[in-house]
């Protein structure tokens, strides 16, 4: 069964409270998605390690109820 919008967004905000969270539903199947976050979890943490943290907060259904994610993740703009 596909994961719903809803479930992946909940997941992530589970995860990154301070985030913001764009997601797309790219072939309007509930299986191939792409989500833009922006979290202070990702300061100074490297590009891969943020894509493990998002797959970590999935709890494991990647692959399974999430067929395909393309990730864009950052750390907000620092102002000054």
């Amino acid at each position: 069964m596909p994961m719903s919008v809803e479930t992946l967004r909940q997941h992530l905000v589970d995860a990154f409270a301070d985030a913001e969270i764009e997601i797309e539903d790219l072939a309007g199947d509930g299986d191939h998605y792409r989500a833009r976050i922006v979290s202070s979890a990702f300061a100074g943490v490297p590009r891969v390690r943020q894509h493990q943290m998002v797959y970590a907060a999935l709890k494991g259904q990647m692959g399974g109820e999430l067929h395909a994610l393309a990730l864009e993740t950052s750390a907000p703009a620092k102002e000054g």
